[in-house]
């Protein structure tokens, strides 16, 4: 079973895959189904990690949103004839971003020691 260090990194990992099909741009991704699959799958992969975190990690970090980002995996898997590209690249475009920012905020903070869960516990905080 992978521990929450290694579905962050999973994340991390599928942030950047999205990043560079997508640093193409918009247009790119409009006219290319390969990229908007692919770009879907690394969405699905990022929702599916998010779904695998211990509830300890998601509830210690509650700025992350860990609800919308599953809800979207599940959209994406479930209704795959009905996805919507316009919020696809906007999730691409504006909230990759900042996921990105929080996952390796909660990394940086598992990495100097036990105890913390991230960025938002108290042990952080206070620590």
């Amino acid at each position: 079973m992978r521990d929450d260090r290694l579905r962050l990194a999973d994340i991390l990992d599928a942030i950047s895959r999205i990043e560079a099909k997508a640093s193409r741009g918009r247009d790119a991704f409009d006219q290319d189904e390969m990229l908007q699959v692919w770009v879907v799958h690394h969405l699905q992969l990022i929702g599916e990690a998010c779904r695998s975190l211990s509830e300890a990690l998601r509830n210690a970090n509650p700025r992350v949103p860990w609800a919308q980002i599953i809800a979207m995996r599940h959209i994406l898997v479930h209704d795959y004839f009905g996805i919507n590209l316009d919020l696809v690249w906007t999730a691409v475009e504006h909230d990759l971003p900042s996921l990105k920012e929080q996952v390796r905020a909660i990394l940086d903070a598992l990495a100097t020691g036990p105890g913390r869960s991230g960025p938002d516990s108290k042990d952080h905080k206070n620590g």
